[in-house]
């Protein structure tokens, strides 16, 4: 699957863009017809230690998911927003499934 990361305001490195592309390939093996993923990396400047915005938005046929989630680090948000996304793509292959 392709994954186009953007980073805002704040240059991402390499290994951190390795990382996503590593949890958002997971995603195949609950639904295959995955077309594309985009994720944006964005820092607030608040004071709170919970200033860092990881959004995804997966593109499959007929439908798009989007997730949203603030945490202490962009690794931790990669792994909450692959694994609500999971959960919904699951939803979706259960509710195709049926039909």
């Amino acid at each position: 699957m392709r994954v186009n990361t953007q980073s805002v305001n704040f240059n991402a490195d390499q290994k951190l863009i390795d990382f996503i592309q590593q949890r958002m390939d997971k995603l195949d093996q609950y639904y295959d017809k995955i077309i594309k993923s985009d994720v944006f990396l964005k820092v607030e400047n608040t004071s709170g230690k919970q200033n860092k915005i990881f959004e995804a938005i997966i593109s499959v046929p007929g439908d798009s998911f989007i997730v949203k989630k603030v945490c202490k680090t962009f690794e931790e948000g990669a792994d909450s927003a692959a694994n609500s996304l999971g959960r919904q793509l699951r939803k979706r292959k259960e509710k195709l499934r049926t039909y």
